[in-house]
């Protein structure tokens, strides 16, 4: 018989430091604790599966009877990015963390890549997505020339406007970057980023943003492709993976976007996973730190949840879970290292099952897989037996 496992990745939303936070310059911080003391957003369905009675959680709201199983998720790999924390998910482990590049990317490269795809670039630098459009916006208008830039994480960015450089020829020249990106350069994502706009103000990113992962070796969704299940990607899941194991995708961009391209999807007749991401919690208002935008995010998902959970068939089961923290409260824009919150719910899902702290994230694509009857050569123990009604 069909089933679904939804599995829905609120980028960035983290409930509380790791123990080795400090290691990253991430003491004490705790995106969903500071976002709810700080602005009170009224999540009462998350509230009632179960979210304020994961083990560590800092704020209010316990629920006497959850009707959700519920943990706390630990991230084994090393690192803090959004490849790291999809990829553990779906059952890996890195060893070390993908390179970042503080001081930019060194010259003898940057000249070869311009070689390579026939044009200049600005910048080379660490810097904010929008503040580097205001700066060098205006002379990419007149020269051509790409702007490259970097941040705390593990990326390698090109921004051009849709006039000057068209969409296909930005993917093109991504391409060419993660074709070259290797060794010690291996960044774990290549971003195109264009946008639109005549001068500095007024520029405005679009939602023509592509994201090309480093390779991911096998994954719970390569395996569940393996044995004829359908893994369906919602948004940039198919760009993580680098549609590795990804039979069908809607690269939805944004939250309300990729919300509607799930209850579509969910509708569907298919047997297997559908793997959800949610960009603007860490895009929009995280690297921003924008409290008040992340508090009115969550509130938009949380008054979701009842037209999700309408959607869950019989033997379907429904995971919500993040990647790593964007904690808006903390020093930086980066992201944050912190453990990840997990609720699992269903029909054939005991309700109020607290599964503790677990180890890892892969525990989830364990989980998965053993839903589906198939074996785990992967990281992470599933714990299905504890929540199957």
């Amino acid at each position: 018989m069909k089933r679904k496992v939804i599995l829905i990745v609120l980028d960035s939303v983290g409930i509380g430091a790791l123990p080795d936070a400090a290691a990253y310059g991430d003491a004490g911080a705790d995106t969903l604790g500071h976002i709810l003391r700080n602005c009170n957003p009224q999540i009462p369905n998350l509230m009632r599966m179960g979210l304020a009675n994961i083990d560590g959680a800092s704020f209010p709201g316990a629920a006497e009877a959850p009707c959700a199983s519920y943990a706390r998720l630990r991230e084994v790999s090393a690192g803090k990015d959004t490849t790291t924390g999809h990829w553990e998910i779906a059952g890996v482990h890195l060893p070390r963390p993908f390179p970042t590049f503080p001081n930019g990317f060194p010259e003898d490269f940057v000249k070869r890549f311009e070689q390579a795809v026939g044009r200049g670039t600005l910048g080379n630098k660490p810097a904010s997505g929008t503040a580097i459009l205001d700066e060098l916006g205006e002379e990419h208008l007149r020269t051509g020339k790409l702007i490259l830039y970097t941040s705390a994480d593990s990326v390698f960015q090109l921004a051009a406007n849709e006039e000057i450089v068209p969409l296909e020829e930005l993917y093109r020249d991504c391409e060419i970057a993660r074709s070259m990106l290797t060794g010690d350069l291996e960044v774990g994502r290549v971003i195109a980023r264009p946008f639109v706009g005549t001068h500095a103000g007024a520029f405005r990113r679009t939602g023509g943003r592509r994201d090309f992962s480093a390779i991911p070796p096998e994954t719970m969704c390569t395996l569940l492709e393996r044995a004829g299940k359908t893994v369906y990607g919602i948004g940039k899941i198919e760009d993580i993976f680098c549609h590795r194991g990804i039979t069908k995708s809607n690269h939805a961009a944004g939250n309300p976007a990729c919300m509607e391209a799930m209850f579509a999807a969910m509708q569907e007749d298919f047997d297997g996973l559908l793997f959800v991401n949610l960009v603007d919690f860490d895009m929009l208002y995280g690297h921003r730190r924008d409290v008040q935008g992340y508090a009115a995010a969550l509130e938009a998902f949380d008054a979701q949840l009842p037209r999700i959970q309408s959607l869950i068939q019989e033997r379907d089961m429904l995971m919500i879970t993040a990647d790593h923290g964007c904690d808006p409260c903390h020093t930086g824009t980066d992201h944050t290292r912190e453990h990840v919150p997990l609720l699992v719910w269903g029909a054939q899902i005991k309700p109020g099952v607290n599964l503790g702290t677990r180890d890892s994230y892969a525990d989830i694509s364990a989980t998965v897989l053993d839903a589906f009857g198939l074996d785990n050569p992967l990281k992470g123990e599933s714990f299905l037996s504890q929540i199957r009604a």
